[in-house]
């Protein structure tokens, strides 16, 4: 065999096998590495390379070493499952930066790191100023995890008691023109309801580049066409308007009629309406 092909035939299989067992690491392999998980991956690749473009290197040998460097890391992963001293040694454990809003000077020399590198990792986190961070720890795997101080943090709707519709991710029903039938299930919908949506919106399911329905059914897409342009759904707020036209209509029949009795009834029927209002405005608002 020609040693072009031999360099093709070796690469495509080490490539293959470097593939199986990256996923067979997982995916924190990936994204989370550790310090002795950035040295496999290091190694790994290098032995793949140089058996990949070596044609006189024994082929056998590389496998066995991609298998051997494997088999480590695999194993150790494992056993650190199961020890959490055994992951403190060999993940790393993490370091403090600042506690009760006060830097940890002494931890920031222990870990290499100056001010100037504090002061960028804050704002890789929006923070600007130190004295707004309560608490602030590095993580083994090198990111910065920070706690603002109480009245640095965002305001949220529990904090001012405000209660909120329940939320569950959106869907893409909707993907290259073609539609995704286990998202629609998913969402409790259906190609019916689909087709509608997208015949109010006046648009083909071919012409939709990205389709997504969120917690409330309500669809938002993105066509091929970027200069067409397409009207957001407005279910939801029509709703709500004419709930309260209907509130302020029973009000003002209340103030029209002379009847007590007719008075009463719209009175009360205003209320029990604004009621409603008040129990779904935050599912519609």
């Amino acid at each position: 065999m020609p040693e072009w092909l031999t360099i093709i035939a070796r690469s495509f299989i080490l490539v293959s096998v470097l593939f199986v067992i990256t996923k067979w690491l997982g995916k924190k392999q990936m994204s989370e590495l550790n310090i002795f998980e950035y040295i496999s991956g290091i190694v790994l690749g290098g032995i793949v390379a140089i058996h990949s473009i070596d044609a006189q290197i024994n082929f056998i040998y590389g496998l066995l070493a991609i298998f051997v460097w494997f088999l480590v890391p695999f194993t150790i992963e494992q056993i650190s499952l199961k020890s959490k001293t055994f992951r403190d040694w060999t993940q790393g454990k993490s370091t403090i930066f600042i506690q009760d809003g006060k830097i940890m000077e002494d931890n920031l020399k222990k870990e290499g790191y100056s001010s100037d590198d504090l002061l960028e990792k804050l704002r890789a986190n929006d923070v600007f100023l130190a004295s707004d961070v309560e608490f602030a720890v590095l993580e083994p795997s090198g990111s910065l995890s920070i706690l603002p101080k109480r009245e640095n943090q965002p305001l949220t709707p529990k904090d001012i008691g405000l209660k909120t519709a329940p939320q569950k991710e959106p869907q893409t029903v909707v993907m290259d023109g073609k539609v995704l039938l286990e998202p629609l299930t998913n969402m409790s919908l259906n190609t019916n309801w689909l087709e509608t949506e997208l015949d109010k919106m006046n648009v083909s399911i071919e012409n939709v580049f990205l389709a997504q329905a969120d917690t409330d059914g309500q669809l938002t897409i993105d066509l091929y066409d970027d200069k067409l342009t397409v009207a957001e759904a407005t279910e939801k707020p029509l709703l709500l308007a004419s709930l309260k036209k209907c509130q302020a209509d029973l009000e003002l029949f209340a103030l029209a009629t002379e009847n007590e009795e007719t008075k009463e009834m719209y009175q009360r029927n205003s209320e029990k309406v604004q009621k409603a209002i008040d129990l779904i405005t935050p599912y519609l608002g």
